[in-house]
């Protein structure tokens, strides 16, 4: 992993991006950079209502990741790993998803002034995992508004991820199929996988742990 400085983590909701950033912070000696997704104040009307409060959403999401991505450019990379748990550019995962053709015009006049100004990952690490699983996490966490996300949404989410990816040379990846692995409750998972990103040389890579802890 000769060079890699700067990690973006990504997955859907509730596949445990924000605990494996912080995770491989500290296994890399760096600092992790977490979005603050519970500082936005529409979230919670977003799920109980998709189509009314999507916009407002997407466009507090994208604002608020440009302005914590800004501190990268004041970093300084040679020196620090940094982890994030989330790829800018995702972003637009969820505008095509959810806003409708006029909201996406608009929103795209904006993703493009902002994008050319972001510092682009060195690896990016996309976290799968089934529909169930996520649904269980997500149970388990135990965030109020994030019981009301209903199974069809997740799945289109899922799917949506899955295609991003499929077509992703932006950068190295690595994707992880997360069903069987407990980063908190086994170290072995998380050792195992260290060692997966640490020999990565460049374009996909897919890391399907065998035996590891459920």
């Amino acid at each position: 992993m000769q060079k890699v400085r700067y990690i973006a983590v990504e997955g859907p909701i509730g596949v445990g991006k924000s605990t494996f950033a912080d995770l491989l912070s500290k296994e890399l000696d760096g600092r992790a950079l977490l979005e603050e997704v519970d500082a936005n104040p529409f979230l919670p009307k977003f799920y109980g209502d998709i189509k009314k409060y999507a916009f407002q959403t997407q466009l507090f999401f994208l604002l608020s990741r440009y302005q914590q991505q800004k501190e990268l450019s004041q970093c300084d990379l040679f020196k620090t790993n940094v982890v994030s748990d989330y790829l800018f550019a995702k972003d637009r995962i969820f505008a095509y998803l959810n806003l409708d053709e006029n909201e996406l015009g608009l929103y795209e006049q904006v993703y493009r002034l902002l994008d050319t100004r972001i510092v682009k990952p060195d690896l990016v690490i996309y976290l799968q995992a089934a529909g169930d699983v996520l649904i269980e996490r997500i149970k388990r966490r135990n965030k109020d508004y994030e019981q009301t996300i209903s199974e069809g949404y997740l799945e289109n989410l899922v799917d949506a991820y899955n295609r991003y990816f499929f077509y992703y040379t932006d950068t190295p990846l690595l994707v992880v199929n997360t069903n069987q692995i407990d980063f908190v409750k086994n170290p072995e998972d998380l050792s195992n996988l260290v060692r997966e990103i640490r020999s990565i040389k460049g374009g996909t890579q897919h890391y399907i742990p065998l035996g590891s802890g459920s």
